[in-house]
């Protein structure tokens, strides 16, 4: 689908499009092929019409070829307000366009949307920038991108640390 002058979003559905749509918005660098092509099926077969596309800068869709980001800085700059923020090439913000850009494309008005990790951050851009497109939403593994939102506990944090017991027995 071409969604704009620059983007080319690569997608495959499933079912039929007189169904309700889910769309399915994968992570950084993960193809949409990380949809499984069954759990696809298994939606469809209930009633629903399921996209599954590649992001930008992903498998089959347009890449920015040759653009270099230093992700460390970015990340840096994301968690600490006194630094810069490094000049990208997009945002979450433009990722989520692409996505309604795609249901424009399908001629779909409103979405069931699920993305998962990075995906999940794309799905709720979407509800923030294009509420009336979005039927509903779920993200899977993902946060808001806020440093304080999503931490485990201190208790967890330490129980996630530590060693592993040394026999089977030891887990109970």
């Amino acid at each position: 689908a071409q969604i704009s002058d620059q983007i080319r979003l690569e997608y495959e559905t499933f079912g039929s499009s007189d169904d309700p749509t889910v769309l399915l918005v994968m992570g950084f660098t993960a193809q949409m092929i990380a949809w499984d092509a069954e759990f696809c099926r298994a939606i469809a077969d209930r009633g629903r019409h399921v996209v599954r596309f590649d992001n930008r800068d992903c498998g089959l869709s347009t890449h920015f070829d040759g653009v270099r980001v230093d992700a460390d800085a970015v990340l840096a700059a994301g968690l600490d307000p006194t630094l810069e923020m490094p000049s990208v090439p997009y945002l979450l913000s433009d990722m989520a366009a692409d996505a309604i850009g795609l249901l424009d494309h399908l001629g779909v008005d409103r979405a069931h949307i699920v993305g998962a990790s990075m995906g999940g951050m794309i799905v709720q851009q979407m509800v923030i920038d294009h509420p009336d497109r979005v039927a509903s939403v779920v993200s899977i593994m993902s946060t808001t991108g806020a440093p304080e939102v999503g931490r485990p506990t201190p208790e967890a944090m330490e129980a996630l640390l530590a060693p592993p017991p040394a026999g089977r027995d030891d887990y109970i």
